[in-house]
Formats: C-alpha cells, structure tokens, sequence
C-alpha cells in the first residue's frame, strides 16, 4: 500500500467535498490507479472519475466531484499534442522510449505526462494543460530528429490505436496461462511477473496467478504491454481453449 499515494488522494476528495469546486491529481500509473480502486468504498463520499484524454488511456487523472451535487461540470485538465518532424524524409525510427527521452530531458515531471501513442515517425502525447505550452515552445528535438509540437485539433478519440488481433491456445482461462502465451514467456517466468506485482486486470492490481480471466477483460503487464481478450472461439481436438486476443502496440 502506498501510504502517501493514498493520503493524497483522501486530501483531495475531501477539499472536493468542503469547498464544492473539482480537484484534479496529476497523472497516475496503473499501480496507483489500482490503490484508488482499492480506495473506492472509502471515497464513495463524493463522485470521481478518471480520464486520461481518450478511452483506452494508461496513465489517467482522477477528478473529485460531480455536475449532480456541484451544478457545473469542470473538464479535465488535458491537452493532446501532436509531435512530428520537420522533415520525416531524414526521421530516426522514434519509439516510445525515443519521445519519453526527449520530454524528461526538458525538466519535466513524469507526472505531467500521460500516453504516449507512436505512429510511425510521429507521437500523440496527453499532458497536463499546464505544461503544454511549455512543450510546444521547448521541444525541437528527439534524438537526432528536429521536431515541432502542436496541438491536437480533431477528436482525440478517433487517433488509431494499432492492434494486433491474434488467436492463442491455452490449457485453461488461468490468466497466467494467457499471459505466457500471449507475450511468448514460460509459465515460471510469468509467475515471477505476478510476485513482483506488474500484471493488472481491468487496471487492478492482481497478484493471484491462477485468477481466471474472461470475454472483455483488458490485461496489462509491465514491461511487456496489454491486450484485450475477445473471447472463446473453440476448442481443439485435445481440449485445448482457443482464444482471441487484441494486442495494444
């Protein structure tokens, strides 16, 4: 349990709650986010929800408090910039790490900063919009690419998010079984994975190997990525479960 994390977020629904306006934390990851689901019977005082400026978004903001008990709804504070170089003939092959890279060696905080979605030689990145400007006016360069920020105009919503739909077979629904097939580990590795406390399921923390997952669960590990399961397309001749799966990335 994260002490801090949790005494921070009772802080802040309970100024929510005294002085009748929203509170906003900065960006969360999914380990911090499970510590709020966690928290939830206790925070059932004021209404919150989180975002992270799209649907399938990570790292997410949660904001205390609600348009039924305030009369006015607040948005959240997030901005979507879109990051592309100046000449994408002579662009490095950027990746994730390449653009998280750059940004961190602006000065910024990791906590300003959502997802980062890469798309060939360019990125979607979500930020607080208070650093957003920032970001604009000082990042012109990612690795040896020259680049330029701006904002996002269309809908956030409709930015492709690349998926890989593929069909596993496993001995039972055991997410650890899964997971090992998914991401091509051995099921003593993947066990390790859950000791050391990176898979979620539907963004709460899971420590139980043998949970069973079902249609419609998004799992997510640390350092490997996360996926959708779609369900159960059959079985095979020696009673194995053959499964779909959409992978994220």
């Amino acid at each position: 349990m994260d002490s801090l994390l949790r005494a921070r977020l009772s802080e802040l629904a309970n100024r929510a709650y005294n002085n009748t306006q929203y509170t906003f934390t900065n960006f969360l990851s999914e380990a911090e986010l499970s510590e709020y689901i966690e928290m939830s019977k206790e925070l059932a005082f004021i209404p919150s929800e989180t975002f992270g400026g799209m649907d399938a978004s990570e790292r997410q903001i949660i904001r205390f408090g609600g348009k039924d008990i305030f009369g006015y709804e607040e948005p959240f504070p997030i901005v979507c910039l879109k990051i592309v170089p100046l000449n994408e003939k002579f662009a490095d092959n950027l990746n994730h790490r390449d653009f998280l890279g750059a940004l961190m060696n602006l000065g910024i905080e990791r906590e300003t900063i959502g997802d980062i979605l890469v798309e060939d030689k360019h990125a979607y990145l979500f930020c607080l919009e208070s650093i957003s400007q920032y970001i604009i006016e000082n990042l012109t360069r990612v690795k040896h690419t020259v680049v330029k920020a701006e904002v996002v105009t269309e809908k956030v919503n409709e930015i492709e998010i690349k998926k890989t739909e593929k069909t596993i077979q496993v001995s039972s629904e055991r997410v650890d079984a899964v997971v090992a097939r998914v991401f091509n580990i051995s099921r003593e590795a993947c066990v390790i994975l859950f000791k050391e406390q990176k898979v979620f399921i539907n963004g709460r923390l899971t420590t139980g190997n043998a949970t069973k997952v079902k249609e419609g669960d998004r799992i997510s590990v640390r350092g490997f990525g996360k996926f959708d399961l779609k369900g159960q397309i059959g079985v095979s001749k020696k009673g194995k479960l053959n499964l779909t799966v959409s992978v994220y990335g």
